[in-house]
């Protein structure tokens, strides 16, 4: 990878859990960090490190982009258009109307949560829509540690086939 590609990632240090003081009393060592790329989608991370596959990405990027289009992640600012001329009252601003693009997203979004099934569309929209860890997923799921990877992959294999990829 070269210095510009480096230098446009967004990377930061963050401490590892187990770094500080050793357990014996009298013992230290060295605390390390590690460089995380915050950019970085939990699917991309366990991708990038070999725990799904190319296929399994492809899906639950293709799922990730409907989300996207059809405008389902939560608004978490305020619209800062000037109200109209002609109008001087405050209130919030009537919805307006899905555009084509986004219904047809939402239907291929729908059919595709629903054909992963409903025991494997949870863990596919916290980790692939939401952006949630593996780790925040398993706890909120109620599932014990290290579970949600082989759901996951479960899911993103109906998801694959799902998509007809190969």
């Amino acid at each position: 990878m070269g210095v510009k590609a480096r230098k446009n990632r967004l990377l930061a240090e963050r401490p590892l859990p187990q770094d500080g003081r050793s357990r014996r009393p009298g013992r230290s060592r060295a605390v390390r960090s590690v460089t995380v790329n915050l950019a970085e989608s939990p699917l991309g991370w366990l991708h990038n490190r070999g725990h799904v596959t190319t296929r399994h990405y492809a899906a639950g990027e293709q799922l990730r982009l409907d989300w996207e289009k059809a405008q389902l992640p939560p608004v978490v600012t305020m619209q800062w258009d000037a109200p109209p001329l002609g109008k001087q009252t405050r209130a919030a601003p009537e919805d307006a109307a899905p555009t084509m693009r986004q219904i047809a997203a939402r239907r291929r979004f729908d059919a595709a949560t629903k054909a992963a099934g409903p025991g494997l569309r949870d863990i596919l929209w916290r980790v692939v829509c939401a952006g949630e860890g593996m780790r925040e997923a398993e706890t909120a799921l109620g599932w014990p540690a290290r579970a949600g990877k082989l759901v996951l992959q479960m899911a993103l294999d109906r998801l694959a086939d799902h998509y007809r990829m190969r």
